[in-house]
């Protein structure tokens, strides 16, 4: 089966729309799962003192049409996290994202955001954590990458790539801004890296 990943939209719905529309024409059969940060945080994490907001719409940005793209499923990502932090009062959205998971599989794999671990300890994380995974996807850092126990392999977009190794974890890069996502063939054991 086909899985395309993507994450870190950050409520950017023209690279959103032209990520899906990207997907659709590269593997319009690949199962959509989000990596997180689906939306964007209007409070950076320094300026959180306790504060609660009335409404959710308060602390995001929230474009009209964008939840409607967002028909797949997806784990949570810092940014959500944050939304929930400051707001507490009932609402259908804040509902669905306090319902979102921390990871889900694909295929072999697992999906996590990554905002988990600090720079540095991603693969002490990843074994405490999710020990019995050798393949991992994330986002976060907002840039796509491929490590092979433990060191970073050259990618290019488009080309495929063998997964092989012990341990595998790929970053799927963001949506926002480079528009880039992840293909990932769980039967031929693949990954593209791809760009919209």
């Amino acid at each position: 089966m086909q899985y395309a990943i993507l994450g870190d939209i950050h409520s950017s719905l023209e690279d959103l729309q032209a990520v899906l529309h990207h997907i659709s024409q590269e593997a319009p059969e690949a199962k959509l799962i989000g990596a997180g940060d689906l939306y964007e945080c209007t409070v950076g994490k320094k300026k959180l003192i306790g504060q609660i907001y009335p409404t959710i719409e308060d602390v995001m940005i929230h474009p009209e049409g964008f939840d409607e793209l967002l028909a797949f499923p997806s784990i949570y990502g810092n940014q959500e996290e944050r939304i929930l932090l400051l707001t507490d009062h009932p609402e259908s959205l804040r509902d669905k994202l306090r319902g979102l998971p921390e990871t889900l599989k694909a295929g072999r794999a697992v999906v996590v955001h990554g905002h988990q671990w600090k720079p540095g300890e991603k693969t002490i994380w990843l074994k405490n954590n999710l020990p019995n995974e050798n393949l991992v996807f994330h986002g976060h850092t907002h840039r796509s990458g491929y490590i092979q126990d433990g060191v970073e392999k050259e990618i290019s977009f488009g080309t495929k790539i063998l997964l092989s190794g012990d341990i595998q974890v790929v970053n799927a890069g963001a949506v926002v801004v480079s528009r880039e996502w992840v293909l990932y063939d769980d039967n031929k054991n693949c990954v593209r890296f791809m760009k919209a």
